[in-house]
Parts: C-alpha cells; sequence; structure tokens
C-alpha cells in the first residue's frame, strides 16, 4: 500500500497511512492492529516491522487475531482549507456618489450624479478643497432645488 520509510511514525501517521481515521484506527488498536510500543517519554510510536504489520491487516482485511475486518472505501484526500477572502465591496465609479446619496438622504430624490457635477463646476469652479462638506452639500442642494421649480421647467 504505502513504502515505508521511516523508522517509526505516531499514531496518526499510522491511522492516515491505513486511510483511517483517527479515531477508528484507536478503536481498532489491539484487536485488529497491533498495540504500539512505547520511548522512554512514554508516547506511542509504530516501528517499521509493526507499520508492516498494520498495513498488511489493511491489505488483507484480516485482524491481528485472525478474525476478518471489513474496511469502507479510503477517504479521498481533501484539498487543504484556505481561508476566503472577504469580497471587497466595489468602487464607486460616480465620484460625486456621496454628495448623491446625502441629498436623497436630504428628500431630493431626483438629483443625479449629473445634476451634481453641474451644480459643482457651477458654484465651486476652483474646486471644493478648504470648504466644509456640510456647506457643500447645503450650496448643491440649494442649487438642485432652484432647478426644479415648477416655474423653472421648460
Amino acid at each position: 500500500m504505502h513504502d515505508i520509510t521511516k523508522v517509526a511514525v505516531t499514531v496518526a501517521e499510522m491511522a492516515r497511512l491505513c486511510s483511517l481515521s483517527r479515531s477508528r484506527f484507536y478503536q481498532l488498536m489491539g484487536t485488529a492492529f497491533p498495540q504500539p510500543s512505547r520511548d522512554e517519554r512514554g508516547r506511542p510510536y509504530y516501528s517499521q516491522e509493526q507499520q508492516a504489520a498494520c498495513l498488511e491487516v489493511r491489505r488483507r482485511n484480516c485482524g491481528i487475531d485472525g478474525r476478518p475486518i471489513l474496511f469502507y472505501a479510503p477517504r479521498p484526500i481533501a484539498p487543504p482549507v484556505t481561508r476566503r477572502q472577504a469580497k471587497r465591496k466595489p468602487r464607486r465609479v460616480n465620484p460625486h456618489a456621496e454628495l448623491v446619496d446625502s441629498l436623497h438622504a436630504l428628500g431630493l430624490a431626483t438629483a443625479t450624479a449629473t445634476d451634481v457635477d453641474t451644480a459643482l463646476q457651477e458654484l465651486f469652479p476652483h474646486g471644493t478643497n478648504g470648504v466644509d462638506g456640510g456647506d457643500v452639500i447645503r450650496s448643491v442642494f440649494l442649487f438642485i432645488k432652484r432647478q426644479d421649480r415648477p416655474d423653472n421647467v421648460t
């Protein structure tokens, strides 16, 4: 099934080599699979001989106790879990979108980006740098409101 290249492997590695979950491997230790050896600290490991015995049990479907054991088909190896990146909010193409949103919030639902652009060019020909944002909104609001007067509609 697998080439044995390590002198010793952990129980988790042995379960992986046998294509079993760690919990299922622990269930079968001592009956179908041999008990692991222990190092001087008491940590369990499988030597090369024990690895060969475990892989033979898996290959033959016959436990070390001589009883047949049925395994489900090995699970396909799942791709590594990657973190999903948060979707970026799309950039607003309209440079005056916040201003249009503010005008809509003030009840000027018909205001468009073109209306705002026209108002800004008329009211602030040299730009709005250094002008308070509230003053800009108020000026643009009043400018557009004057344009929409019933006696001014052609």
